[in-house]
């Protein structure tokens, strides 16, 4: 008998990476009768999944906040599956009424929500400690009574198996069958890329002063944070050496890596990245091209250890500057990094691994 089971989500599109292509794909596949509630989604069934989307539109982002978990709660006691598995902190207000009809609930903990309330720039400072703390408070009440927390790195499941001995760390690691293994990269050119969010905190602005006056080419792909920004980066003298795609599809994307020759994932030292997996650092390398990364600990560990880019201090343009012009100037370095980068993704950091660990969950459940 199929297990039915229910992922929900109010924050994230029903196309989303983790959640539907990676985690409700694979269970999926695996034969369980998977159903995605998504608020504002539109209703479909795509690779064997079961996609509702929830109707309720909303007034901002305190307006979905406070609203849209009764809704979802609503929608998934009418599907009425076996496990409900959500995936955002506003839902945390719900699981325990799911626990109450006997339900299982596994809370996917994308982020460290305590920390990363830190750095809400939208949050008045004098008020962005108590939140936090309290939230925290809230979260740990909750976590413990749940039948299995999932984290998307090793550093937020330490502090959870503090919590609830159930909790496993499901990275966020690429699908293989995303990428070409089979063609490299062409080392040509002069151009490096960045793919993805494009936000100050990000490194966009470093970034583009690192290119300033010299022959090095940006691919950006992605959307800015906000208008403002937009117009700031747009005047700076370096945007003379930027080609900006604006968003592309998957691809598309690919194209854009086999072109380039190191892939940028300078993201400043705030509470929220030092401990964090990007996604687009393990696409960078399964592409076959080097990463010029952030240097913290946990990067550190990744790119030294796979000999796989060059750390930066991604505060200091200068930095990032002398590293593009050296994976420039030395293609067989910029090769070898590469290919042990791609090594890398195949033997140990893919998705085909971790969805096994999810799939165990489930079973066990």
């Amino acid at each position: 008998m199929l297990k039915k089971i229910c992922h929900i989500t109010t924050v994230h599109s029903s196309m989303d990476v983790r959640i539907f292509h990676k985690e409700c794909t694979s269970l999926a596949a695996a034969g369980f009768d998977v159903t995605l509630l998504v608020l504002n989604g539109t209703s479909e069934n795509k690779n064997g999944v079961k996609i509702v989307g929830i109707k309720h539109p909303f007034n901002g982002r305190i307006d979905r906040i406070k609203n849209s978990p009764s809704v979802a709660l609503r929608e998934a006691l009418h599907i009425d599956a076996d496990i409900y598995h959500f995936h955002d902190p506003e839902l945390l207000r719900i699981a325990l009424s799911l626990k109450k009809v006997g339900k299982k609930v596994i809370y996917d903990v994308h982020e460290d929500v305590p920390r990363q309330i830190l750095a809400k720039y939208w949050i008045p400072p004098v008020l962005r400690q108590i939140i936090s703390f309290a939230f925290e408070k809230f979260e740990n009440y909750v976590a413990a009574r749940l039948d299995y927390i999932v984290t998307a790195t090793p550093f937020i499941k330490e502090r959870f198996l503090a919590i609830n001995k159930n909790s496993i760390d499901i990275n966020n690691y690429p699908k293989l069958d995303e990428f070409d293994f089979h063609n490299a990269p062409t080392y040509k050119g002069n151009s490096i890329c960045y793919i993805g969010g494009i936000e100050k905190i990000r490194g966009i602005v470093e970034l583009v002063e690192a290119i300033q006056d010299t022959d090095v080419n940006l691919e950006l792909a992605g959307k800015f944070s906000d208008a403002t920004l937009e117009t700031e980066v747009r005047l700076m003298k370096g945007w003379e050496n930027i080609h900006f795609h604006g968003f592309l599809d998957r691809k598309e994307i690919n194209q854009l890596l086999m072109n380039s020759i190191a892939g940028m994932v300078t993201l400043h030292p705030t509470i929220n990245y030092l401990d964090s997996l990007p996604v687009k650092m393990f696409e960078y390398m399964a592409a076959g091209i080097p990463v010029i990364a952030s240097d913290f600990p946990l990067w550190r560990q990744i790119v030294l250890d796979n000999e796989c880019g060059l750390l930066v201090d991604p505060l200091k343009p200068s930095d990032i500057r002398v590293a593009a012009q050296t994976l420039i100037q030395d293609r067989a370095l910029a090769k070898r990094y590469g290919s042990n980068g791609r090594a890398a993704i195949q033997q140990k950091y893919n998705w085909s691994i971790e969805s096994k660990k999810l799939i165990e969950i489930y079973s066990q459940l």
